[in-house]
């Protein structure tokens, strides 16, 4: 700005004299940095205006300009006043300043420029090096953003902006471990603060931390009640902790002051539906296609929803919004068509391929025989432990690993998950034919009967831990500490338990259970153990489909909200006839679970005596 326009901007304000109040330029900008300070805008601008007319090269008082000009978003302005200021003496905070006006203007380069000269003027000054951080976050370069960072928190643990800052960089690269240590800093500096507190928790929940990460949620919410994500997040983890009121009131309280957070009202939802309260949850989703109608998460919990209640017709459809979900279910990128129940298939090749789960395929495999009847040539792409397996599977004419390079060729594709809705499945028409995997081989399961030894008592298999990244887990998995509880039963224990976490395998070693794992290669090898045992006990895993189509008996544990397959309310399914199912009520508790399947065995242990002594007596009688 030049000095015709400062005398131009500072006329109105122009006195003969000063009869009152500061009358020196210095003095006079003094009292606007403190109006300024105190919010007092228009009080802080009459100031630097008197000053100004005093003396137009006044640089402080230009600065202030700039500063308030800044304040008011004025950044075209905020950069000539600074920019004048910095024209008369260049101190290293008036080109800090400039820095930030650029930075709010968009001039990212610009912006660098400043930061960069007001931290080589003045390097022992950690504001220059955060602010320099910040424009190089704002760039996208964010290991040089973290430099800066890090060097403004060595030169003041109390530059808290830093450590924030430098926390948020680190979270969005998900170094969740690293961007805890800087959120720690700054808390540990300014204790209150609530911005902080709701991003630590969010660390420590992909931490796994979940009591800390609800501690701190709670610590935020208190200090910002009108922070929605804060709501949000902390409902989430008190919902997986298994506080589902509390949860529910933080899911409510976000609602209340964002009623079309969507969010929110699908982590409602769910919540509504994990305590089986249905049709509210139904409700909520109801709102959520109010909002957005095409949302893929809302279809696809829905469609989990019917399926869960039997309205199968709606649900299969429903799950074919699957691919664009981003729960890890890409779409299939084949240039051929996709057969979904309509067309011809007779003289066609047709791929179908898992797209799920290993159980979801052992389950919908009952459908390719039903293809290969349609005259198609069945080529099976599916994961390579069930490979194998599933070659025999009667229809196949092929099965490759889905991951494998190069396919066979073929006309038409379909996911396994869509067969129920190709044969437009209801739960009177399920294929339900036991078994309809096929049998396991002769060679192996003789080789297990060897390891087995003596068939002198009941054999029960025992799985109790699925996939540690499902994002029920938590749910259908189960410590095997609690199945201890079964042990003094007279039965034999065989462990079908692949990958047993760290603190299972210690318990493990201590428990009477035989252990042959580290023998099972793939599915053929785990069907052909399976056949040598009475009874399979298992969590809601792959091994239970895997039981279930071979027709041997399967005693599955299903949390209080089981996965939609299972149904609700029955201890039979419609998908395995030889399967009974032991379900939680609504204290989720596996540990009554747990009793009520030691009752069971109790039993049947007795019945399989009862029988072994019957028929050596039958064979005494007839040796006689």
């Amino acid at each position: 700005m030049s000095r015709r326009e400062r005398r131009a901007a500072a006329r109105g304000s122009k006195k003969t004299s000063q009869e009152s109040g500061p009358s020196t330029p210095a003095a006079l900008h003094a009292a606007g940095l403190a109006h300024l300070q105190a919010a007092r805008l228009l009080e802080a601008q009459r100031c630097c205006e008197q000053a100004l007319a005093i003396d137009p090269n006044h640089t402080d008082s230009m600065h202030l300009m700039g500063l308030l000009s800044l304040q008011l978003g004025q950044h075209d302005h905020a950069i000539a006043w600074i920019a004048g200021a910095i024209s008369s003496d260049p101190k290293a905070g008036y080109v800090s300043s400039l820095g930030l006006a650029l930075l709010g203007a968009g001039r990212l380069e610009d912006a660098l420029k400043a930061f960069d000269k007001a931290a080589s003027l003045e390097p022992e000054n950690a504001l220059h090096w955060k602010n320099l951080g910040a424009v190089l976050a704002e760039m996208d370069r964010p290991d040089e953003a973290l430099l800066s960072l890090q060097q403004a928190l060595s030169l003041s643990a109390q530059c808290v902006d830093a450590a924030n800052m430098a926390g948020l960089l680190l979270y969005r690269q998900s170094r969740f471990a690293e961007a805890l240590g800087f959120f720690n800093a700054s808390l540990e500096a300014s204790p209150e603060q609530a911005d902080a507190l709701h991003m630590r928790a969010l660390v420590l929940q992909n931490l796994g931390r979940l009591d800390d990460a609800a501690a701190d949620g709670l610590r935020s919410q208190l200090l910002d009640p009108t922070n929605v994500d804060t709501h949000n997040n902390l409902g989430w983890v008190l919902h997986r902790l298994g506080r589902y009121d509390e949860a529910l009131t933080c899911f409510e309280r976000a609602l209340s002051l964002r009623p079309d957070y969507l969010v929110a009202l699908l982590n409602k939802a769910d919540l509504l539906a994990d305590c089986l309260r249905l049709d509210e949850a139904m409700a909520c989703y109801d709102q959520a296609k109010a909002i957005a109608p095409d949302d893929p998460i809302t279809i696809w919990n829905v469609a989990l929803l019917d399926m869960l209640t039997g309205n199968f017709a709606a649900g299969w459809a429903g799950r074919e919004i699957r691919w664009t979900t981003g729960l890890g279910m890409a779409a299939p990128n084949f240039p051929q068509p996709q057969w979904l129940g309509t067309g011809p298939l007779q003289g066609k090749t047709i791929l179908i391929f898992a797209d799920e789960g290993i159980g979801d395929a052992f389950q919908f495999a009952r459908y390719v025989p039903l293809v290969a009847e349609l005259g198609a040539k069945v080529i099976l792409a599916v994961q390579e432990p069930a490979c194998a397996l599933l070659s025999r599977l009667s229809g196949v004419a092929a099965c490759v690993p889905k991951s494998t390079a190069a396919l066979p060729s073929f006309d038409v594709h379909c996911a396994m998950s869509s067969l129920p809705l190709a044969f437009k499945t209801s739960l009177d028409t399920i294929p339900a034919a036991i078994p309809y995997l096929p049998a396991p081989l002769d060679a192996l399961r003789a080789q297990w009967e060897s390891r087995l030894g003596a068939h002198d008592r009941l054999r029960v298999g025992l799985v109790w831990s699925g996939n540690p990244g499902h994002g029920n887990d938590r749910n259908r998995s189960v410590p095997l500490r609690l199945l201890a509880k079964l042990l003094d039963i007279d039965v034999q224990f065989v462990s079908l338990q692949k990958d047993p976490r760290a603190a299972d395998k210690e318990v493990l070693a201590g428990l009477d259970i035989v252990d042959m794992t580290e023998r099972l290669s793939d599915f053929d090898d785990t069907a052909a153990l399976m056949s040598c045992l009475d009874i399979v006990v298992t969590v809601d895993t792959s091994v239970a489909h895997l039981a279930g189509g071979l027709g041997r008996p399967v005693w599955i544990l299903l949390p209080y909200r089981p996965d939609y397959r299972w149904l609700l309310g029955r201890a039979d399914s419609p998908w395995y006839p030889t399967a009974r199912l032991f379900r939680q009520d609504d204290r989720r508790d596996y540990g009554w679970v747990i009793d009520q399947i030691r009752n069971a065995l109790t039993i049947e242990a007795t019945a399989f005596r009862v029988r072994r002594s019957a028929a050596a007596d039958s064979n005494g009688r007839s040796q006689d």
